[in-house]
């Protein structure tokens, strides 16, 4: 990472390369246990019995280089966690919307060249982008809408609506950018993207008692020249709210222009008495051992 002619050293990541991998292939996958990976951003990695799961994966450093000699450098603040092509072991990969660190052609085109049989999960408004962007044929990536929700290797999954600033629809009245809502065994995660807290969010989540939300931390700044996010205090009063067992925050220490301590969101948790797990990038936790 250079900036100014200095070298910065990045923050090391909690496992990587084989260390990582190790871990992931080391844990058991019974029926009643399911473990995840913090990936950095709002990646994730997810194991349940035999099934792996991607959310969101940025493992490139496409946009430091895309960005290297702007007035918004995106310096990378946390190592690799692991190499894309190294993961020849996944059944899906989920995009929330088109957004670089959301859909990466650098780490989803090594992705499915490992995975033959990868399925491939967009919203269904950003699909002719998505596909065009990976070069890759319509057909070959999965489209979700609202109103059907997806059932794909044992899991299912349901889309809603994100609002990245705001709400944003295509002419079917689609949303361009999601979340998910993913039943997974016995589990209910909510993986909410990129999102701002919006008018009648609580109404469309609270059709599902949550056990797991990944959600963004790193708030609203017009300074930073991007789209912002929910702040740790609205992520925390949103799970509270929502009466979700636990939390694991997400989109900081990635970049170095866009990113919060997590401090104040463990501060704000205890305050309000909501469940919480904060990981290191490369770090993995049994969420059964997260709600007890």
């Amino acid at each position: 990472m250079v900036k100014q002619g200095k070298l910065l050293a990045m923050k090391p990541a909690y496992a990587k390369d084989d260390t990582f991998l190790e871990s992931v292939h080391e844990t058991r996958g019974e029926a009643s246990s399911l473990h995840i990976w913090w990936l950095g951003q709002s990646g994730f990695l997810i194991k349940w019995q035999n099934r792996h799961l991607l959310l969101d994966p940025y493992l490139s450093d496409s946009l430091t280089t895309k960005y290297a000699q702007t007035a918004k450098p995106h310096l990378r603040m946390t190592e690799r966690v692991m190499a894309p092509e190294k993961l020849d072991f996944i059944d899906i990969v989920t995009s929330s919307h088109n957004h670089t660190d959301h859909l990466d052609t650098e780490t989803l085109v090594p992705l499915m060249n490992v995975n033959k049989d990868l399925s491939v999960v967009v919203a269904q408004a950003n699909l002719d982008d998505a596909a065009e962007r990976l070069q890759v044929a319509r057909d070959r990536l999965t489209g979700i809408k609202l109103a059907e929700p997806l059932y794909l290797k044992d899991i299912r999954f349901h889309a809603v609506p994100a609002a990245h600033e705001g709400l944003e629809f295509d002419e079917q009245g689609e949303p361009k950018y999601i979340g998910l809502i993913i039943q997974i065994g016995e589990f209910i995660l909510y993986h909410s993207g990129d999102t701002v807290l919006y008018d009648g969010m609580i109404e469309t989540l609270s059709k599902w008692q949550i056990d797991l939300a990944l959600l963004p931390i790193n708030g609203h700044d017009p300074s930073r020249g991007v789209a912002g996010n929910l702040s740790a205090k609205e992520a925390v009063s949103l799970a509270k709210t929502l009466d979700i067992g636990c939390v694991i925050p997400c989109h900081y220490d990635m970049f170095s222009f866009n990113t919060v301590s997590p401090e104040s969101f463990v501060a704000e948790a205890e305050k309000q008495g909501q469940g919480y797990y904060v990981l290191e990038n490369g770090e993995g936790l049994s969420l059964i051992e997260a709600l007890e």
